[in-house]
């Protein structure tokens, strides 16, 4: 509640108490507030609450608001002895709960809650789960007195009007419930050393800059969609710069803080992707996680760092991920909770909220880098040798169906992307993906993309509805991003009928676990096969298996090229062409090994040999 006194020159004092967190003040009478002068504008301004203390905000009036005397340029926090003029009336105001338990002998207990923006506890409250105070027991009322601790022994007490003054030692008797109940409400927060008190109160400052940007841009009477995007960048931008400045008048922010940047920061949260903006710009970060709004790791080097960039409040990063999902036409919220998404440069990005995430908002983000990988570059990288990039580019010539397999973040979808790049200009090509990622040169290039259902739950296209549509599309070859679920049934069916050369990954350890894994995904697509049906489905329709490993040291290696070299009774047979031996690790923690050609030749370089086209056998040689 919000207590506002209002006294006109040579009139009375009045006083008014609004059960709501903005009141509106103006001449015309849709305001909460009336002052019928002329020299008070139509809308004025307003006054908001917001955790326990008051903002004033100009609404763009003609002869502005003054506090203290001075006129504001941006939304400015009053205190109760503030005075705020607005034409010929003189207001003060304070929140109501404030004022009926502390009469005049304590106003001067008020000023110890104001330097709480650069408390460390406080700080670190800002990322509490929202909606957590509900959540534990006794949370939704004890935090309220926190302020005012001397009143909560009046209920111990029989007559408290006697007794209460006599009894200041009493005062600090609150304290040991009120710091048991504290902690609770910092679970699944980071521990105060995993962040320092200067990132933290810088955190807390950006936040307040933006909780009165919302203020004083008004966006509920901005109409963004007449604004261009430059448009509205310039316009956000010269609010900040009003509101720091605003602050800096004020004495809120300290002389070291770094004004532009902190500018830069505020602008990128408000309209683009927060912290996320700077790692996305830096090419050496490759991925990108937001466990919540205080804690943001990154991969560099293949190597797991915890980042000093820092959101402002969960919400702040659930603004984030509605900016991402929202140009793609997909949806976040508690109906619908975690979404795979991709951003303009082809980045995945996968997200999940609240109540599935409990410490906040979540975000994954697997960066692609802007220039297209070659086969070369692999090569350079260590990745495979040169043999091997050169068997794998006659087998894409060759119309081999290929298999990529690997675990999470191997690069599978790398390597798939450098092996596309073989398939002959000529050709058509169809990828089939439930994020578009794929990153393919070629002109004559067809690209889908599943679709989630609506908020009706209807409209769904799956991966599997996908590839069954592009085996109408007169494709030469078909890529699918990722084998999930019964789409690999489709796949199999259409490598086997005429659909050569076709392309995929999926997630195994071992070339003999893709096809274990195969095994599953097509008894998940709801066809009661034998088991002996699907492996020959496989051994017919499957030549090559590549296994792609990602190591400790975060190096990513092609470890074995497999060929799927038929069936033997119930057992399909695999037969390595190459594979990777490893030897240990140097000084530096780094893997050593080498890779073996095994000397074995696949069957269709033979017949490719007999056939009279040139082939180079020395790359089979035993190393």
């Amino acid at each position: 509640m919000i207590q506002v006194t209002i006294a006109e020159k040579g009139g009375p004092p009045r006083r008014l108490q609004f059960d709501k967190p903005e009141v509106f003040i103006g001449r015309v009478d849709q305001n909460d507030i009336v002052l019928p002068k002329g020299n008070v504008s139509k809308q004025h301004s307003k006054l908001v609450l917001r955790e326990g203390r008051i903002v004033v905000v100009d609404l763009k009036s003609t002869n502005g608001t003054f506090v203290n005397g001075k006129k504001i340029a941006a939304p400015q926090v009053v205190r109760a002895d503030d005075k705020i003029n607005i034409g010929d009336f003189v207001l003060a105001v304070e929140p109501a709960r404030a004022a009926a338990k502390a009469p005049a002998p304590r106003a001067a207990a008020r000023p110890p809650p104001e330097p709480e923006p650069d408390d460390e506890p406080v700080a670190e409250e800002d990322y509490a789960e929202e909606g957590a105070a509900e959540a534990e027991p006794g949370l939704d009322s004890e935090p309220e007195p926190d302020p005012e601790p001397e009143p909560e022994p009046e209920p111990e007490r029989p007559p408290p009007p006697r007794r209460a003054p006599a009894a200041p030692p009493r005062a600090a008797a609150p304290e040991p419930p009120r710091a048991a109940v504290r902690p609770p409400q910092r679970r699944g927060l980071p521990q105060k050393s995993s962040l320092s008190p200067e990132i933290l109160a810088l955190a807390k400052l950006q936040k307040e800059i933006h909780d009165r940007l919302i203020e004083y841009l008004d966006l509920r009477r901005l109409d963004i969609g007449k604004l261009g995007d430059e448009e509205l960048w310039n316009k956000t931008e010269k609010a900040i710069r009003d509101i720091i400045a605003q602050m800096d008048q004020d004495g809120e922010m300290s002389p070291s803080v770094d004004r532009e940047g902190l500018v830069r920061d505020v602008l990128n949260e408000a309209l683009g992707l927060g912290p996320l903006e700077d790692l996305l710009a830096d090419d050496d970060v490759s991925e990108i996680m937001v466990n919540h709004a205080a804690q943001v790791y990154i991969e560099r080097g293949g190597k797991l760092v915890l980042s000093e960039k820092i959101f402002s409040s969960n919400q702040a990063v659930l603004g984030v991920i509605e900016r991402i999902v929202a140009p793609i036409g997909r949806r976040i919220d508690e109906s619908s909770p975690l979404v795979d998404a991709r951003l303009k440069d082809g980045s995945r990005v996968n997200a999940i909220i609240p109540p599935l995430a409990l410490k906040g908002p979540s975000i994954t983000i697997r960066k692609f880098k802007r220039e297209k990988l070659q086969i070369d570059d692999l090569v350079k990288y260590k990745s495979l040798t040169a043999q091997m990039a050169e068997f794998m580019e006659m087998c894409v010539k060759a119309r081999r169906n290929i298999v990529i397999s690997g675990g999470t973040g191997s690069g599978k979808t790398t390597l798939l992307n450098v092996t596309s790049s073989f398939i002959p200009e000529d050709e058509r090509i169809v990828t089939v993906e439930d994020a578009a990622e794929l990153q393919l040169h070629q002109d004559h290039w067809i690209q889908l993309e599943s679709r989630p259902p609506n908020l009706e739950g209807k409209g769904q296209i799956t991966i599997r509805d996908l590839v069954k549509n592009c085996l109408r599309m007169r494709p030469d070859r078909i890529v699918i991003g990722e084998c999930r679920g019964g789409e690999a049934l489709d796949m199999l069916q259409a490598m086997n009928t005429g659909h050569d050369g076709s392309l995929t990954t999926l997630h195994a350890n071992t070339p003999r676990d893709a096809l274990a894994r195969l095994e599953t995904l097509v008894l998940m697509s709801g066809m009661e096969l034998p088991i002996k049906a699907i492996r020959e489905q496989i051994s017919a329709a499957v030549n090559l298996i590549v296994q792609q490993t990602r190591f400790g040291d975060g190096s990513r290696k092609v470890t074995a090229i497999t060929e799927v070299a038929g069936m033997e009774v119930d057992v399909i047979t695999l037969q390595d062409i190459f594979y990777y031996k490893q030897e240990g690790f140097d000084q530096n923690g780094k893997i050593k090994g080498r890779f073996v050609a095994t000397g074995f030749v696949p069957k269709f370089y033979e017949d490719l040999q007999r056939r009279g086209l040139p082939v180079n056998m020395n790359i089979f040689r035993e190393e």
